[in-house]
């Protein structure tokens, strides 16, 4: 996979369906002010992808956080994590594939929606299925249709503000500070807002994932990290600055749609059913990437004796296809389920993997602090450094805390945190009682912050795409 490649995963990875629709519960929550919860949110996954970055840099692997986590704070912590990921993206598998199919059944109601999921999973099997610079290039367009859109609002809305558009109004700043003032809310209805737009952002760190597949991850990662932050905080916060700047916080139409809410505002024909078609791509882009990032998890969790060896094996072109077809079969079953139960069985998964991402924040920030303490520690060389540490570290850790806490004190998001903390506790027992502990591996070697703890009777995976850790290393690359 290029850098280019690279780049424009991350970054379609954290476009998606958070931004298009579930930014305007935000706007309802918090008015013209949640720009502020989308900027700190956004300074939270600015350090995050640096930590990713440091430790995936150094040790590229197709593990990730998983990996790092093992390293850090011991196997059982790198194999609950490593499971948690894994089960949250073949939920989220099941639940893009029915709501695109929802969508697209709409449109052609002669076929049936279950006939729809079944294509879709076909056809993103098959990709999944490709060499992985044949999977790059797939997801590098379904990527640039994602960011054409906001682009697309990004011009249609300036042209709106500075009056610009014929027989269209300019709006100037009224919108920003009318309708009870820039924050309605306060700083509870901002508190608010964040814990609904941090998850926006979800889908971030795959781009550790897929560096391991990159044609030079060393220098890959860090490039793609810097390229990408900027362009996340321009899109994420620029979009949500039109909304609000073009149409009133409190307009229902800004509530149940703002992308349409704003084209629609510009007098533009058929943009029903243009946003239709990018939250479309939008929900199968992330069908892809997720069916791409839990692949890869469970390929690691094999190779490293976590989940069964049958599932560590590569095709010839490189494709863990045992391991992509297992992710495809459990969301097959799920989407099944939900068709037999369709009030009972998604909702219910979703509800229980739907704070798996600040679980899996906290683990790579706590991972980092550790890993990059111990370089330090012992003057390991490495290609990229979090800046700022240990400080910055520390304070991404503090907002995760806060963030949390703001969760607890919200009924919903309560019941989301508690389920996902409940299954992270059974997994780690379930590990503790069925995954058996690795052989103590004598040292050999230095292997940077992110190497993870291999085994004595471990096939070398350089060949897979998972990189030995002296190559990974150093000032060399």
């Amino acid at each position: 996979m290029s850098r280019r490649q690279l780049t424009m995963m991350s970054l379609g990875g954290a476009i998606g369906t958070g931004l298009f629709i579930g930014s305007g519960s935000g706007i309802a929550a918090a008015g013209p002010a949640v720009v502020v919860s989308f900027a700190v949110a956004g300074f939270l996954v600015i350090l995050l992808m640096n930590m990713m970055a440091e430790m995936a840099a150094a040790r590229p692997d197709a593990g990730a956080f998983s990996v790092y986590a093992e390293k850090a704070m011991g196997f059982t912590a790198g194999a609950v994590i490593g499971w948690l990921y894994w089960i949250q993206a073949v939920v989220v598998i099941a639940a893009e594939a029915t709501a695109a199919a929802a969508i697209t059944a709409a449109w052609f109601p002669a076929i049936p929606q279950g006939v729809w999921v079944l294509a879709f999973l076909a056809v993103f099997t098959a990709v999944n299925l490709m060499a992985v610079s044949g999977f790059g290039t797939f997801e590098y367009w379904f990527a640039m249709l994602k960011v054409l859109a906001i682009v697309g609002l990004l011009a249609v809305g300036a042209a709106m503000i500075f009056g610009l558009l014929p027989g269209v109004a300019a709006p100037g700043l009224d919108n920003l500070f009318g309708h009870g003032g820039f924050a309605p809310h306060g700083i509870t209805g901002i508190c608010s807002a964040l814990l609904i737009v941090v998850f926006a952002f979800g889908g971030t760190e795959i781009v550790t994932i897929a560096a391991a597949e990159s044609d030079d991850p060393a220098r890959n990662i860090g490039r793609a990290v810097r390229s990408v932050l900027v362009r996340i905080l321009v899109f994420y916060i620029g979009s949500v600055l039109v909304m609000v700047t073009v149409l009133p916080w409190n307009s229902t139409d800004l509530a149940a749609g703002p992308f349409v809410a704003v084209l629609k505002a510009a007098r533009l024909s058929g943009v029903e059913t243009v946003m239709a078609a990018v939250i479309v791509i939008a929900l199968l882009s992330a069908l892809n990437a997720n069916l791409y990032g839990a692949s890869r998890m469970l390929l690691s969790l094999s190779r490293r004796r976590i989940a069964p060896q049958a599932l560590g094996r590569r095709s010839a072109n490189g494709a863990p296809r045992p391991a992509v077809l297992a992710c495809v079969a459990f969301g097959a079953v799920t989407v099944v389920l939900n068709f037999l139960a369709p009030d009972l069985v998604l909702p219910m998964l979703l509800r229980v993997v739907g704070s798996t991402v600040l679980v899996v924040w906290v683990f790579v920030a706590v991972s980092q602090l550790l890993l990059r303490r111990r370089a330090d520690r012992e003057g390991t060389p490495l290609s990229f450094r979090m800046w700022g540490f240990p400080y910055l570290s520390v304070l991404a850790l503090l907002l995760l805390a806060a963030i949390m806490v703001l969760a607890m004190l919200d009924p919903a998001n309560r019941i989301q945190l508690l389920s996902t903390i409940g299954l992270t506790v059974l997994l780690a027992v379930l590990c503790r009682i069925f995954v058996p502990r690795p052989a103590p591996v004598p040292a050999a070697g230095h292997a940077g912050p992110g190497a993870p703890a291999t085994r004595a009777d471990d096939p070398a995976d350089a060949a897979g795409g998972i990189r030995e850790p002296a190559r990974a290393a150093g000032p060399g690359r």
